[in-house]
């Protein structure tokens, strides 16, 4: 199991992270999708090390997948804390449900997520990423979509066309914080998808990470807190009785007490060492 074998890389993230953070440079909103699109992304920057790339990681915000920001708390929390050990991460703004629009928020949110892993590789070079080593992390509407870019494939239908399309958007691992992962056993009508559960279960079958699984797909870390009023804890352990059924590698971390919308020092628990140990075994080579 995952939690196990990387005990004394946790013990030695807690050193880590309980000392002063080093410098982290940020450059706020980044133009990173078509020509005409108002989101944008902010970038959390390491010092720069001569010669060295980086891994990254791209982190997605919640709010129901109608709501939330690139810059708030959890996403600057989750942004300097791997920045300050030496990962290049951007934070996103992404399409959002609006009653106001007629036009959907699914799946173009879920291609706007893809297209930022795709400009990462595309701008590798300026960054100095690594772009065999890319991540996601995200909370709630953000956990759906960043474990929705882990599990679909070209083959799903749901790769954007462009821009960057000469990119992959295929990703190393995911962080699922406490993300609605079945949505057809979650049973609650979504604003998001225009139509009630009654009326088009296929398309809560196609909105849910469940229907995507296959051996082939990347590493899990699931945060869960037992306290989540919005998103109940069995959605995590849907996922990952669903991951350990396909033989994919995961870990589910629940956290006793801890309510939703928590970032990585929540009072109940400091997850910073857990998540560091796990983007440091499958983003950085050669890391233990």
């Amino acid at each position: 199991m995952f939690f196990r074998s990387t005990i004394l890389s946790i013990l030695i993230g807690t050193l880590l992270v309980a000392a002063a953070e080093p410098e982290v440079r940020i450059e706020k909103d980044i133009a990173y999708l078509a020509e005409g699109r108002t989101e944008k992304a902010d970038l959390y920057l390491p010092a720069a090390q001569e010669g060295k790339k980086h891994p990254a990681v791209v982190i997605i915000h919640g709010g129901g997948w109608a709501g939330g920001i690139k810059d708030a708390k959890r996403e600057i929390n989750i942004g300097t804390t791997l920045a300050g050990h030496g990962y290049v991460c951007m934070s996103i703004d992404y399409l959002l449900h609006s009653t106001k629009s007629e036009k959907p928020a699914w799946p173009q949110n879920l291609h706007d997520c893809k297209t930022a892993v795709r400009w990462l590789r595309a701008n590798a070079e300026r960054l100095k990423v690594d772009p065999d080593h890319i991540g996601v992390i995200g909370g709630s509407a953000g956990g759906h979509l960043v474990s929705m870019v882990g599990v679909t494939q070209a083959r799903d239908g749901l790769d954007p066309a462009g821009p960057y399309g000469e990119y992959s958007c295929q990703v190393s691992c995911v962080v699922d914080m406490y993300g609605p992962t079945d949505l057809v056993q979650r049973g609650k009508d979504l604003s998001v998808l225009r139509a009630t559960l009654a009326e088009n279960p296929a398309l809560y079958k196609a909105f849910s990470v469940t229907t995507y699984l296959d051996k082939n797909d990347p590493p899990f870390l699931i945060l869960h807190g037992t306290a989540d009023k919005t998103v109940d804890v069995s959605q995590s352990e849907i996922l990952a009785k669903a991951l350990a059924e396909k033989g994919i590698e995961h870990h589910l971390e629940i956290i006793p007490e801890a309510p939703h919308t928590f970032h990585l020092q929540p009072k109940q628990k400091d997850l910073r060492p857990l998540v560091l140990a796990f983007f440091d075994k499958h983003l950085k080579p050669g890391a233990k």
